[in-house]
């Protein structure tokens, strides 16, 4: 299974793509806010309801997990003990772990880039603390970490973590279905 996390404040396009692409895929992935309360409000005024909350997920159960961006969604993905905890964890069982736009700083300032090839929002670099920047790409995988960009390449950023949790050939099928290159 893999869980997006959804904070107030996230770049809905950054939450909900991952979503949509991974259910094109087949894969067990589920909207997860970070609150006891399943609404969400992202940094655009979008409403919409997460599947279920942090509190009602094992995540031994979890392959991946993904932390959308947006200022304030950041924000409040970085002040979350449980998101932390959680993101350390995986990383230390060399599980996957995703971030998009600034939330690569959240795995910065975390220690989880240490030693590791990394992109994110521009100006948010100096906080992807032990990171090696990949300029001019818009997703990087390095071993158990996936970044990305922002907004523009959520859609790559969708396929490239269908293709961690699928294979190739769900990720080549459900680029095509979308007309993506």
């Amino acid at each position: 299974m893999v869980v997006v996390f959804l904070a107030n404040g996230c770049e809905e396009v950054e939450a909900l793509t991952q979503i949509d692409v991974l259910r094109r895929g087949g894969v067990d992935v589920k909207g997860v806010s970070i609150t006891a309360d399943k609404a969400v409000t992202g940094a655009h005024g979008i409403e919409f309801m997460a599947d279920c909350t942090i509190y009602d997920i094992d995540f031994d159960t979890v392959d991946m997990v993904v932390l959308p961006g947006g200022l304030e969604g950041r924000n409040n993905l970085m002040n979350s003990r449980e998101v932390v905890a959680v993101c350390k964890k995986f990383n230390e069982t060399g599980k996957l772990v995703a971030a998009i736009c600034a939330s690569p700083s959240v795995l910065g300032e975390n220690g989880i880039l240490e030693g590791k090839r990394a992109v994110c929002y521009p100006g948010f670099e100096g906080q992807c603390k032990g990171a090696e920047i990949a300029e001019g790409e818009n997703v990087v995988r390095d071993g158990n970490i996936i970044t990305s960009r922002g907004p523009a390449t959520a859609m790559e950023f969708g396929i490239e973590l269908l293709r961690a949790a699928a294979g190739d050939k769900a990720a080549e099928d459900v680029a095509a279905g979308l007309l993506f290159k």
